[in-house]
């Protein structure tokens, strides 16, 4: 009598947690019953009581209910934390309040359905060194570093980056020691993503340049952009606005200032899954004199050979209309060494 008991409880508890699922019924008329685990990306993840986790296109649903409230979020930017209740072909409804219950919503309008947490932004970048040696008719040193950091959140991004290079040759007959390159600049620039597409954005870059008689250079700028492309394979952007350009020469006294217009782009690419190209340009035409300018363009390779380390070789192309007495307009500067990715 007791056995017979055990089993009508068991059967009776087997029924009961049967009829106590998720339910998933598709547009080939399949029925599956299990627990709706989260859908993103246009796939749902179903834990299934007989086929175990089944991952189902949204295309392929044709409604479905679960017994608890699941996170909904809908392509119109409607989202609620509700039971989902079945409805007609290619619908289903919520249980709530009698206006929510009311309404039917699209399957297809799913955007997610408990998506997992964003990760949390975090500064990323890479640094970089490079170390050139002569030896025999010429005796050289040159060393150089370059540092690049970036923080994107969904409203913002953040970008920080440093060059330096510093170079000698000693003199065959005196041995003295003349330093024929040291430079560095550093620039940093803040996006506010007014949408998805377009920022509006404030900039600022320090430069000097001991063999150009550059004491110091200062740009402060800001205006808007937009964002054609933004992917892990490409980016481009452009961008207009306005800035001040300070300029002071070791040779030619006080320094000047002047507004200028400020043009500009950033592309970058992944040529291959080893080897990506980046390229930038800023132009910026004083407002009194458009002849006048000020042109800054840095485009390099990288070549990835482990999963955080890389080569790079890097050319940095400025051309300054009224450069200091004695020097040339048009200064380039290259740049090879191995570095890190973080």
């Amino acid at each position: 009598m007791r056995y017979r008991v055990w089993v009508v409880a068991a059967c009776l508890l087997w029924v009961v947690q049967t009829g106590y699922t998720d339910e998933l019924h598709l547009t080939n008329g399949d029925r599956l019953t299990g627990k709706v685990i989260r859908l993103v990306d246009g796939k749902m993840l179903f834990a299934s009581d007989v086929a175990g986790e089944t991952t189902v296109d949204v295309s392929s649903i044709e409604t479905f209910n679960t017994v608890d409230p699941i996170k909904v979020h809908l392509k119109d930017g409607t989202s609620f934390n509700q039971k989902v209740l079945s409805a007609g072909a290619g619908r289903f409804s919520v249980e709530g309040s009698e206006d929510l219950k009311a309404q039917e919503f699209v399957v297809g309008d799913i955007v997610s359905i408990n998506p997992p947490p964003k990760p949390i932004p975090r500064w990323t970048g890479d640094i970089s060194a490079g170390l050139a040696l002569t030896r025999g008719n010429t005796k050289t040193e040159t060393i150089s570093a370059s540092l690049n950091l970036m923080k994107r959140t969904d409203n913002d991004r953040t970008t920080i980056g440093m060059d330096y290079a510093k170079g000698k040759q000693e003199d065959r007959t005196t041995g003295d020691k003349e330093v024929i390159e040291d430079w560095w600049r550093a620039k940093a620039k803040y996006d506010y993503f007014i949408s998805k597409k377009f920022y509006t954005y404030v900039d600022g870059r320090y430069e000097k340049d001991a063999i150009a008689d550059l004491e110091r250079r200062v740009i402060v700028g800001g205006g808007a952009g937009y964002q054609w492309i933004e992917s892990p394979e490409m980016n481009f952007s452009t961008e207009a606005g306005i800035a001040s350009v300070y300029e002071k020469y070791d040779n030619m006294g006080d320094g000047e200032s002047e507004l200028s217009a400020q043009l500009g782009y950033h592309f970058d690419k992944q040529l291959t899954k080893t080897v990506s190209f980046t390229n930038d340009l800023t132009y910026y035409p004083s407002f009194e004199k458009f002849s006048d300018y000020f042109l800054t363009t840095t485009a390099g390779l990288r070549a990835d050979f482990t999963e955080k380390m890389f080569a790079t070789f890097k050319v940095i192309f400025n051309y300054d209309d009224t450069p200091a007495i004695g020097s040339s307009s048009t200064d380039v500067k290259y740049f090879l060494g191995v570095g890190y990715r973080f």
